[in-house]
């Protein structure tokens, strides 16, 4: 994908967190400290795999390699992008400066996405890196309709105001407050934002957005 796109493949990976999506597909999702200690191995399996052109040997307590290798190689030096998912600032902010060049925040209100984005600019300054070195982006959800009465049967059917969505870290409101919002998080130093559409019959709504908003 990477290869066929020219590079526009972005890696996006995470320690998990929905038990329903690993029950499905038969994994156990774990306690948070051992489930972090199974993300941290896996993300060094990949980023070997990626990274090395030589068989890659890895003795840990959820994955083993021996001579491994990853074939096709990416023509890519090193691979595609990755994407590290997630707001903690005990295990995650530390695996972003580690092996990733975006960090993708969740559902963060501006003042917070500040403290956690100052936090992982000090990770960075620790580990001799520059903080353009990583990638500032949020997933959120989105609320908003094509005029004022959508927008309202929105709200009345989520049981909040466009307030008390904002306060929560959702991006929220009519075409101005949408804009608001976003201005104010790129002023914070967001630089990439993926709203979660989650009306996925309201493709009038969704086209609505895109004219008035981007």
């Amino acid at each position: 994908m990477d290869d066929l796109s020219n590079g526009r493949l972005t890696l996006g990976l995470g320690a998990g967190w929905q038990e329903r999506e690993h029950q499905l597909f038969g994994f156990d999702l774990l306690e948070p400290k051992p489930r972090f200690d199974r993300f941290e191995e896996g993300m060094e399996v990949v980023t070997r795999l990626l990274q090395s052109d030589e068989p890659v040997t890895f003795d840990g307590h959820y994955y083993q390699l021996r001579g491994a290798t990853l074939l096709p190689r990416p023509q890519r030096k090193g691979g595609p992008r990755i994407l590290i998912g997630g707001d903690g600032e005990k295990r995650t902010l530390p695996a972003v400066v580690h092996y990733a060049d975006e960090w993708n925040c969740v559902m963060l209100t501006p003042d917070i996405f500040v403290q956690k984005n100052s936090r992982l600019d000090e990770l960075l300054s620790a580990a001799g890196q520059k903080s353009e070195t990583v990638r500032r982006s949020m997933m959120t959800n989105c609320v908003f309709g094509k005029d004022e009465a959508s927008l309202a049967e929105k709200l009345s059917s989520r049981k909040r105001t466009v307030d008390e969505l904002q306060a929560r870290g959702a991006v929220a409101g009519n075409a101005s407050q949408v804009k608001a919002q976003l201005a104010e998080l790129e002023a914070v130093g967001l630089q990439r934002i993926m709203l979660q559409w989650l009306d996925l019959d309201d493709l009038a709504g969704l086209e609505a957005l895109a004219k008035a908003v981007l």
